[in-house]
């Protein structure tokens, strides 16, 4: 991504799995936020969802993994905390962000009268994306008065400090 990028000189350390922090991460990566996502060895449980290739390679995680740098980190061993902690609180660091299907009828027979679950997890796609728009809210308030934000998600709600 170009330094003129909306984003350009943002970093965010992603340690996350699944849908919500991904995509949100992915958001700010796409708007040219710097996005160093740490991995598990071996990788994280999200690794080989489904659906994937004949070649065993998820759509899913690569999906929601675009535009983003990876480090592979063994963060049970006291080593690889260290090195976590140094990526996350190294200068310039902004932010720090931190579970498959195989069935045709997730959705319910289509004669069913009860309700059924759906495949989308609009929750996981609103979250990420609220988490997104969190994170710019509080790098713009940083950027113009010089002072840092915290949201906070008790009792399912968002808090600004």
């Amino acid at each position: 991504m170009s330094n003129d990028s909306i984003l350009a000189g943002l970093r965010i350390v992603e340690a996350s799995a699944f849908v919500a922090a991904p995509l949100g991460g992915m958001t700010l990566a796409q708007l040219g936020a710097e996005v160093i996502r740490i991995d598990a060895l071996g990788g994280g449980p999200d690794y080989r969802r489904w659906p994937v290739t004949d070649d065993n390679v998820s759509l899913f995680w690569c999906g929601l993994n675009k535009s983003k740098r990876s480090v592979a980190i063994d963060i049970a061993s006291p080593e690889g905390r260290e090195l976590a902690m140094a990526l996350i609180c190294a200068p310039g660091d902004d932010a720090g962000m931190q579970s498959a299907c195989r069935s045709a009828f997730l959705t319910g027979s289509g004669d069913a009268n009860e309700a059924v679950n759906h495949v989308l997890p609009a929750w996981d796609l609103v979250t990420g994306q609220m988490a997104a728009t969190g994170l710019l809210a509080a790098e713009r308030h940083r950027r113009l008065n010089g002072v840092g934000q915290h949201v906070s998600s008790r009792s399912r709600t968002w808090r600004w400090r």
